[in-house]
């Protein structure tokens, strides 16, 4: 048998075999070969994954175990945090002279800040402030006044000390006659001598002094230090925050934000009242103390007397550049209350990567009622803009990204099957094309057909927010909701998008009919199910009517020139309270946009997604595609436009044949019952029917309700019959 080469393994038991606890025979002979490295990386690899690996031996076993540790140890030494602890202690280490050196200053200025105070105790330095206060401004009233109240406070003061006197005397002179009695008993007395209750006092004593020589040099020790812990803490600078001891010298130090830094950022705003308060050795007080939200830091703070959030806002270049900030990463806003300051201050860096690709460009549905994915905030979260319950305003510099927000919204509607979605473009661009199999109406152009076209959707708008605020009524419900939606007919979600809007509203013919009408339907049609979209690339006072803007929740803005467009598309007061799309940067900051009435907080700052759709990629026409299959897979076609005209659909309906429709096989059906489903099957000509008008229309083919158990009914056998002679005349007359 020949041996293995050195470096290889083997792949059985031969003369050089490790012994397997008993002794082998010597004639035994065993068959191997010669295995390479790989080949015994491989074996070895299949004995740690069978765990036959443990069969050689407890010593191996307490290899692996080390090994997991180690690895253990080293991927817990590798972590953020402990990059961070480890940064933070080195650093430390580096600046410790420069820490004892601010330490011991902070321990001598403690103590010359209480000498201060004791000063200004002892020699009354408040009281006399306010006499010469008094004297300089010549009011002898106000002068008397604080005279009286310095003599006052003189002789309270020595009154208290002096009783502080005679208490200490009168327990020092009981101490020091105990003490004496105690101590002429021990001097003529043995303790045998002593009765055994004053024995044992005195051992007590004796204890007790033992104990106190013993921990006097702890005691005393501790008592020191705390006496400079105390100076230092009176002594030390008087900005919040300890970020001094915590921030590691590492690249992205600067990244880091704390109450210090936004106070000494604060501190030098130019602004005179808060200038004022810092010389005055004041302190911010932080109601949120800066903390880490998102890809940002976010504080709350309370600003002093004469100093509002607005004016701080005012400052946001010179607040970014103490920061050490872009403008875009810096938001000051006004809080609950004018003189409470939201900041949120974004990583370096972090807006401008870009909100990633739509969840739902492979696959998935939506539901409108829980909302549809738009975009991610400036917290790195992503986030659902609603939809039903709410109305839009979108707008921003040509070229921002306007009408790809509005396909981001369009796209999630579409993937719900039950919602109807139209889309009037008042401009001849192909930015909506893909979605016309899917839309129940798309006019595009901005001629005066196309015009008109939208004021008739609005005229319809007005008569079908009517028409469902009965049916609501009707249902005793107050608002349109999912399981109500599924349930009544009529009441289906419905999306209205109007981009280019200012075509419309400042048409000379029709702007002044269009401005009212849009404000009427979008007031009544937040709990109708039908939400509006109206999108401008020019919004000022003219293109977007005030009270449009006012009544719509959710505002939109892209770049903005100035502060008009800003708050035509947010509302008014949002750029005085910091809300600013201006700050945004037309082409650098393209999709990106300021928001309101996304979520609860005040504003979002949004990364919308992009979809492409251009000469080289088209991403849009696939979601169509799944979204008609998604229309069909579940028994639903796009509807037809109902705002052309309403009468066509009153004289094309079939009376006789949608009274058998609703009477779903049974044979008997109360009128009540009937008129109720005639109304879900088609609202707007069943909606104002009353029993003599579903007599009548029975009368027509000889039928007459009866009563069954005391209340009407409609009989299928009639309706059937009646259908049967019905069809069978129109048969006779087809063949002749």
């Amino acid at each position: 048998m020949s041996m293995p080469p050195q470096g290889g393994s083997v792949g059985g038991r031969g003369e050089d075999a490790a012994p397997t606890g008993r002794d082998l025979p010597d004639d035994d002979v065993f068959e191997a070969e010669v295995l390479s490295d790989e080949e015994s990386a491989e074996v070895a690899a299949r004995f740690a994954k069978t765990g036959e690996i443990e069969k050689r031996g407890p010593g191996e076993v307490a290899r692996r175990g080390m090994l997991t540790v180690r690895r253990a140890v080293g991927e817990a030494w590798r972590s953020d945090q402990a990059a961070r602890v480890r940064s933070v202690v080195a650093y430390r280490l580096r600046q410790a002279p420069r820490d004892v050196v601010r330490l011991v200053w902070f321990v001598l200025r403690g103590h010359g800040r209480w000498i201060g105070k004791a000063w200004t105790y002892l020699t009354y330095g408040d009281l006399r402030a306010d006499v010469r206060a008094a004297r300089l401004s010549g009011d002898a009233e106000a002068r008397r006044k604080a005279q009286e109240m310095l003599r006052a406070d003189s002789h309270a003061r020595w009154a208290r000390l002096v009783m502080a006197a005679e208490r200490l005397a009168a327990a020092a002179g009981s101490v020091a006659v105990v003490a004496g009695v105690l101590w002429f008993l021990d001097s003529v007395m043995t303790r045998a001598e002593m009765w055994p209750w004053l024995a044992g006092l005195y051992s007590i004593l004796a204890t007790t002094g033992t104990i106190i020589m013993a921990t006097l040099p702890t005691v005393a020790a501790t008592l020191a230090a705390g006496w400079v812990v105390a100076a230092a803490f009176e002594g030390r600078d008087r900005t919040p925050g300890a970020g001094w001891l915590v921030r590691p010298d590492r690249d992205d130090a600067d990244s880091w934000i704390d109450e210090r830094m936004i106070s000494q950022a604060l501190a030098h705003l130019g602004i005179s009242p808060l200038d004022k308060f810092f010389k005055n050795s004041g302190e911010l007080v932080y109601t949120v103390p800066a903390r880490t939200d998102g890809n940002g830091t976010y504080a709350q703070v309370r600003l002093p007397m004469g100093v509002t959030a607005d004016m701080v806002a005012d400052r946001r270049d010179r607040l970014a550049a103490n920061l050490g900030r872009a403008k875009l990463e810096t938001w000051p806003t006004e809080g609950a209350e004018a003189g409470q300051l939201d900041l949120w201050v974004a990583d370096k860096g972090k807006l401008g990567h870009g909100a990633g690709p739509w969840p739902l460009l492979a696959d998935g549905a939506v539901d409108v009622f829980a909302g549809v994915p738009c975009g991610r905030s400036q917290r790195g979260q992503v986030l659902d803009a609603p939809i039903m319950e709410r109305n839009y305003v979108i707008g921003g510099m040509p070229g921002q990204g306007k009408s790809t927000w509005i396909r981001t919204l369009c796209l999630g509607c579409v993937l719900d099957p039950t919602v109807e979605l139209k889309v009037y473009v008042f401009a001849s661009n192909p930015d909506f094309d893909p979605f016309e199999p899917r839309l129940s109406a798309y006019v595009k152009g901005d001629d005066d057909g196309a015009i008109e076209a939208g004021l008739g959707e609005l005229r319809w708008l007005r008569e079908e927010v009517t028409r469902r605020g009965k049916l609501l009524e009707r249902h005793g419900a107050a608002k349109v909701t999912r399981a109500l939606a599924a349930r009544v007919r009529g009441l289906h979600p419905m999306v209205v998008v109007f981009d280019e809007a200012h075509e419309m509203f400042e048409h000379s013919k029709f702007g002044g009919e269009a401005g009212p009408l849009a404000i009427k339907v979008v007031k009544k049609a937040r709990k109708c199910g039908i939400a509006l979209i109206f999108a401008t690339q020019s919004p000022t006072a003219a293109s977007i009517p005030k009270d449009l803007t006012r009544n719509c929740s959710n505002g939109v803005a892209l770049a903005v020139a100035d502060q008009v467009a800003n708050d035509g598309l947010l509302g008014s007061g949002k750029y005085r309270a910091g809300i600013r799309a201006t700050e945004l940067r037309p082409g650098e900051d393209r999709g990106t946009a300021v928001t309101t009435g996304l979520t609860a907080n005040r504003f979002e700052l949004v990364n919308g997604f992009y979809i492409p759709f251009d000469e080289e990629r088209d991403d849009l026409t696939p979601v169509i595609t799944r979204a008609m299959a998604l229309l069909a897979e579940h028994g639903g076609q796009v509807p037809a436009s109902q705002s052309t005209d309403a009468q066509d659909q009153s004289e094309e309906a079939d009376h006789l044949g949608d009274i058998h429709r609703v009477m779903r096989g049974e044979p008997r059906v109360r009128t009540q019952i009937v008129l109720q489903r005639l109304t879900e099957l088609n609202p707007g000509e069943y909606e104002d029917w009353t029993f003599q008008n579903l007599a009548a229309a029975l009368a027509v083919y000889d039928i007459e309700p009866v009563k069954s158990h005391g209340v009407k009914v409609v009989r299928a056998t009639d309706v059937t019959e009646a259908l049967a002679e019905r069809d069978q005349d129109g048969s006779d007359e087809t063949g002749r």
